[in-house]
């Protein structure tokens, strides 16, 4: 389905963002700390959105596989 590879892209970004953030934080500890934390926060609510996406197109595709059987 196009809705779970679009989520799992999604997913693959936000998880990245979350690394790039949690690394600049490590280099710099007290550089730009509150906008580090709201990138985090950020790619937490974008991994959960898109975990979401997946469940709910697995659970389509269950569906469907229902109605075809």
């Amino acid at each position: 389905m196009i809705a779970a590879a679009i989520a799992a892209g999604g997913l693959a970004s936000a998880m990245a963002r979350f690394e790039q953030s949690a690394q600049r934080t490590a280099r710099a500890p007290l550089d730009n700390l509150e906008a580090e934390m709201v990138e985090r926060i950020e790619a937490k609510a974008s991994v959960s959105a898109n975990i979401a996406v997946l469940r709910t197109a697995d659970d389509m595709a269950g569906a469907l596989l229902d109605l075809l059987v």
